[in-house]
C-alpha cells in the first residue's frame, strides 16, 4: 500500500521525468537537422522547406541562442489556432479527438472543486480508520480522505450520495451540449467538403450469383434495372491479396538495393555483401547489389505472372463492388435502403473513403465473416480473463512483500526508505504500462480477422476490444484482486458480519495504486509522446545510409497519425477512474485534470505540426466515445450504491442510488435517438442541395472520369486494366440487355466485357 510519502516520491519521479522530456523537445525541435521529424506535416503540405543555413554548422544546429530562451513558446502555439481553421488542416477526425481531452476538463474541473470543498473535510473528520477494530487494515493518510474514513451508518454519507447525483447530472449535461456540438459539426463539414469519391459511390457485398453472367455484368445490369436514371459505373473487386505481398516484398527489397548502392558509393573499394537467408542473418556470402536486383527481377516477373492471373480469372473475382452514382443523392438513396426482398443479398453500405479501404478484407467471403467474428469474440473472451492472470502476477511482483519473496536477499536494499517509496509509488504503475505494450497490436490482429473492410472500423474496433480489456482487467482486476490480497489478513480475522465493512472500506485503498498509475501513464508517457524519440532515431538512421534526394529524405519522414484504437480507451480509462472516485476518494481528481490538461496542449501541437492522417471518418466514432463514458458513469454509479450499502450506510440512501443507472441508461437512448442518425446516415436534403449546386457551378464536370480509378486496388494502379466503359447520359432507353434478353435498347451489354470492371 504505497503511502503519502511514496505518492510524493512517485510525483517528483514523474514530474522531473516529465520536464526533461519537455525541455529535451523544446530544445531539439529547434535544431534544423530535426526539423522534419517535429514539423513533417507542413512539409508534407509544401508549406514549410529545409532551414536556410549560413555556415556547415547551421545546417544542423541552431545558433540563434535568442531562440532558446522563447523554448516552451511551442505551447502557447498549439493553442492559439481556432477550431475551424484546425478544421481545415487536420480535418474533423483529429479536431474532434481533441474535443475528448477538452470534454474531460468540461466535466472534471468542476467536478474536483466541488468534490474537495465538500466531501474531503467530511470524509477527514470521519476518524474511521484510526479505531481499534481497524487496527489490523493497511491504510495510509490518503485514504482517510475518502468515504472509508466515514462511521458506520453514518448521516455524513447523505452527502456523498447528493455529489453522486450532482456529478452524475453535470457529465450528462456536458455530454448532451458536447453530443450537439459535435453533431452539428459533423453534418455542417459533411455540407461544405469539397468533392470525394465516397460522396457518391456505395459498397456492394454478398452480390449473389448468376449463372447466366459473370460477376460484372450481373451487377451493372442491377443497377441498370433498379437505379436507371442515377448509376454510373461500378468497379468490381479482385483478390490481390498475393499480389499485395509480391508488391510490398518488391519495394523492401528495393529499398535495400537503395541502401547497398548508397553504400558501395561511399566507399567505391569495397562492394558489399550480404547473407542470402532470413534478413541476411545465415547462408551463403553474396555481392548484395547483384543479389538485390536479381531478386527484384524475379519478382518482377512474378508479379506481372500474377496480376495476368487476377485479371484473367474469373475465380479471383469477388462478390463485393464498388458503385458509383451519378448524384450524392442516388447514392445516399443505394446506401440507405434495401436492395432485395432478400435481406441477405445486395447489401449496401457507404463505401469508405480510398484512402480507407482495406483491400486485405474484401476478398473474404461473406458468409465466413459470421464465423470469424464469432471465433474472434470466443478469443476475446478467453484473452481478456485469463490475461488477469500474468497482470496480477506482474502486480504482486511490483510491491515490497512480491520482491522481498522472491529476491530474499534484496532484503535490507529494499527497506531502505528511499527505495521502498520508489517501489510502492512508481513500480506497480511502470509494471502495468510495459505489459500491455503488445496488447493493442493483438487486438489489431484480431480485428483484421474479423474481416473489417476499413482502416477506420478496424480502429473502431480494435478500440471497444481494448475498452473492454481496460475495463476488466486494468481497472476491476486491479481494484478487486489487488485490494483483496493487500487486505487478505483483514478478511481471515474479520468475523463474517464485517465482511461487507471490510470490503467497502478496502475498495477506496485502491486510490494510491490508481494515482501512481496515472502519473507515470498520463504525465510521462504523454511527454514521451511529443518527444518522438523513435521517429527522431529512424529518421536520422535513414537519412544517413538510405537518403539519396529530397524525394527520399520526404519518405524518410515518419508523422505517423493518431493512433485512435489505443489512445481513445486509454482516455476512457481516465474518464472511468475520475466518475468512481469523484465521490470515493476526490483527492485522486486533480491528477485527472492534470492528464486531460496536458493532454490537450501536447495532441493539439501533434496535430497541427506531426500527424498526417491516415482517413478521414467525419468524425463517426463520436457515438462509440459518447457510449463508453456512459458505461464508465454506469460502473461508478452502481459501485457507489455498492459502497455506501457495504459501508452500513444510512438504509434511506440507497433507494434513492438504484435510479441514478436507470436514468442514465434513458439518457443514453434520447441520445442515439436525438444525434446518433447524424454519424450514420446522409441526409437526403443535403445531398440534393449539393448536387444542384454542384450542377450550377461545374455544369461540365466528368464525374466519370473523376471517379474511373479512385476504387482500383493500388497495386492495380499504373497497370494495364482497362476502366468500365462510361453510361451514355442521354440514353433514355429502358430496356437493359443482358444474356437472358439480348434484345435491349441499352448498348451496355455490348461494349463491357467482365475483365474491363475493376
Amino acid at each position: 500500500m504505497a503511502t503519502l510519502q511514496d505518492i510524493a516520491v512517485s510525483a517528483a519521479i514523474n514530474s522531473l521525468s516529465t520536464i526533461a522530456f519537455l525541455v529535451a523537445f523544446a530544445i531539439l525541435r529547434l535544431q534544423p537537422i530535426n526539423d522534419r521529424v517535429y514539423f513533417p506535416k507542413w512539409y508534407l503540405k509544401g508549406i514549410r522547406g529545409s532551414p536556410v543555413s549560413y555556415g556547415s554548422l547551421s545546417r544542423f544546429v541552431n545558433l540563434d541562442f535568442r531562440t532558446y530562451i522563447r523554448f516552451l513558446n511551442w505551447m502557447p502555439a498549439a493553442l492559439r489556432m481556432p477550431e475551424p481553421e484546425l478544421i481545415d488542416h487536420a480535418g474533423l477526425d483529429s479536431a474532434v479527438y481533441i474535443r475528448i481531452y477538452l470534454l474531460g476538463l468540461k466535466i472534471f474541473i468542476p467536478i474536483t472543486i466541488l468534490t474537495l470543498m465538500v466531501l474531503v473535510p467530511v470524509n477527514w473528520t470521519g476518524k474511521t480508520l484510526e479505531l481499534e477494530q481497524f487496527k489490523n487494515l493497511t491504510f495510509s493518510n490518503i485514504d482517510k480522505l475518502s468515504i472509508s474514513n466515514v462511521p458506520t451508518g453514518s448521516k455524513r454519507f447523505w452527502a456523498h450520495l447528493l455529489m453522486s447525483y450532482v456529478c452524475s447530472f453535470w457529465t450528462c449535461y456536458v455530454l448532451y451540449k458536447e453530443y450537439k456540438i459535435i453533431a452539428t459539426m459533423r453534418l455542417e463539414f459533411l455540407a461544405s467538403r469539397n468533392r470525394h469519391p465516397d460522396q457518391f459511390t456505395v459498397l456492394v457485398r454478398n452480390v449473389p450469383p448468376d449463372p447466366d453472367e459473370p460477376v460484372s455484368e450481373h451487377i451493372e445490369h442491377f443497377f441498370c434495372v433498379n437505379h436507371p436514371d442515377h448509376y454510373l459505373t461500378h468497379q468490381v473487386v479482385y483478390n490481390a491479396v498475393k499480389l499485395a505481398k509480391l508488391v510490398s516484398k518488391k519495394k523492401s527489397f528495393q529499398n535495400w538495393l537503395v541502401y547497398y548502392q548508397n553504400k558501395y558509393e561511399r566507399n567505391p573499394s569495397k562492394k558489399p555483401t550480404t547473407k542470402t537467408g532470413f534478413w541476411g542473418l545465415w547462408g551463403s556470402r553474396v555481392d548484395a547489389i547483384d543479389y538485390y536486383t536479381s531478386e527484384i527481377g524475379k519478382l518482377n516477373e512474378e508479379e506481372d505472372a500474377e496480376r495476368e492471373r487476377v485479371i484473367s480469372d474469373s475465380e479471383a473475382l469477388v462478390p463485393a463492388t464498388f458503385v458509383s452514382f451519378k448524384t450524392r443523392w442516388g447514392a445516399a438513396v443505394c446506401a440507405q435502403t434495401q436492395q432485395s426482398s432478400n435481406p441477405t443479398i445486395w447489401l449496401t453500405e457507404w463505401a469508405p473513403e480510398p484512402r480507407d479501404v482495406f483491400w486485405d478484407n474484401l476478398a473474404i467471403p461473406y458468409v465466413e465473416l459470421t464465423i470469424r467474428r464469432l471465433l474472434m469474440a470466443v478469443a476475446l473472451f478467453f484473452l481478456t480473463f485469463f490475461y488477469m492472470i500474468p497482470i496480477a502476477f506482474v502486480q504482486s511482483l511490483a510491491n515490497i512483500e512480491g520482491i522481498e519473496k522472491v529476491l530474499p536477499f534484496l532484503k535490507p536494499l529494499i527497506e531502505k526508505d528511499v527505495v521502498k517509496s520508489f517501489i510502492q509509488g512508481f513500480l506497480p504503475g511502470i509494471a502495468l504500462k510495459i505489459f500491455l505494450i503488445l496488447l493493442p497490436t493483438v487486438l489489431m490482429t484480431m480485428s483484421k480477422i474479423e474481416g473489417f473492410i476499413s482502416l477506420s472500423s478496424l480502429e473502431k474496433r480494435s478500440a471497444s476490444k481494448y475498452h473492454l480489456f481496460i475495463l476488466v482487467n486494468v481497472f476491476l482486476g486491479s481494484l478487486i484482486a489487488g485490494t483483496a490480497l493487500q487486505q487478505l489478513k483483514q478478511f481471515i480475522e474479520a468475523p463474517t458480519g464485517d465482511f461487507p465493512k471490510t470490503i467497502g472500506m478496502s475498495i477506496p485503498m485502491k486510490a494510491t495504486f490508481f494515482i501512481t498509475y496515472i502519473m507515470v501513464d498520463g504525465w510521462s508517457g504523454i511527454a514521451v509522446e511529443i518527444l518522438r524519440l523513435v521517429p527522431l532515431v529512424m529518421f536520422h538512421i535513414k537519412n544517413t545510409f538510405l537518403v539519396k534526394t529530397d524525394q527520399d529524405r520526404e519518405q524518410a519522414m515518419d508523422p505517423g497519425c493518431l493512433d485512435f484504437a489505443t489512445s481513445e480507451p486509454r482516455i476512457q480509462f481516465y474518464f472511468l477512474l475520475g466518475l468512481v472516485y469523484s465521490v470515493v476518494t476526490p483527492v485522486l481528481l486533480p491528477f485527472i485534470v492534470a492528464f486531460f490538461t496536458f493532454s490537450f496542449v501536447v495532441f493539439r501541437h501533434q496535430i497541427i505540426n506531426v500527424y498526417d492522417q491516415k482517413y478521414e471518418s467525419g468524425a463517426a466514432f463520436w457515438p462509440d466515445v459518447h457510449l463508453r463514458i456512459l458505461i464508465g458513469l454506469i460502473i461508478a454509479q452502481i459501485l457507489h450504491m455498492g459502497l455506501l450499502s457495504a459501508t452500513g450506510a444510512d438504509k434511506s440512501t440507497t433507494p434513492w442510488l438504484i435510479a441514478q443507472p436507470i436514468l442514465t441508461i434513458w439518457f443514453h437512448k434520447f441520445c442515439k435517438g436525438r444525434f446518433e442518425s447524424a454519424f450514420v446516415k446522409f441526409p437526403l436534403q443535403e445531398a440534393m442541395v449539393k448536387d444542384t449546386l454542384e450542377r450550377a457551378t461545374e455544369p461540365n464536370l466528368n464525374l466519370k472520369a473523376y471517379l474511373q480509378d479512385a476504387y482500383i486496388h493500388p497495386v492495380f494502379k499504373g497497370g494495364e486494366l482497362d476502366i468500365p466503359v462510361a453510361i451514355d447520359e442521354e440514353e433514355n432507353n429502358p430496356l437493359v440487355p443482358t444474356k437472358r434478353n439480348p434484345h435491349g435498347g441499352s448498348k451496355h451489354g455490348s461494349e463491357v466485357s467482365p475483365e474491363a470492371h475493376i
